[in-house]
């Protein structure tokens, strides 16, 4: 079903994503096309559960961080040039592990980032 997203964007309401039973988007044409949500046909695999674990681990540890750590990290995403926040520099390295690369973020920035100590 296509609609004109005009007012809604008038009104400063996002057209994408999900809301109740309804899947939204904006199309080519600037027209909202929405319709409803199918349900998955499956339940979620092993490595989908997994995953998504990861991802709330991740977002859990980021809000353990001190507000001075979170800032730390954005602020070396910015130094660094990197076309990314702060928030998803910490994503990367956590769900990597990529030492070589955080090392070389902190070179960039002259910022030090890991090892963090995480409040218990």
């Amino acid at each position: 079903m296509l609609a004109r997203t005009d007012i809604l964007r008038y009104l400063g309401l996002n057209t994408q994503g999900d809301l109740g039973p309804w899947t939204f988007y904006t199309g080519r044409r600037g027209q909202l096309v929405f319709f409803i949500k199918s349900p998955p046909l499956e339940p979620p695999s092993q490595l989908q559960t997994s995953r998504r674990n990861a991802f709330r681990l991740n977002g859990y540890l980021w809000r353990r961080l001190s507000p001075q750590h979170q800032r730390d990290w954005e602020t070396a995403a910015k130094r660094a040039h990197l076309m990314i926040n702060g928030h998803n520099l910490f994503t990367f390295w956590n769900l990597t592990k990529d030492h070589a690369a955080i090392r070389t973020v902190e070179r960039l920035s002259r910022m030090k980032l890991i090892p963090l100590q995480f409040p218990t």
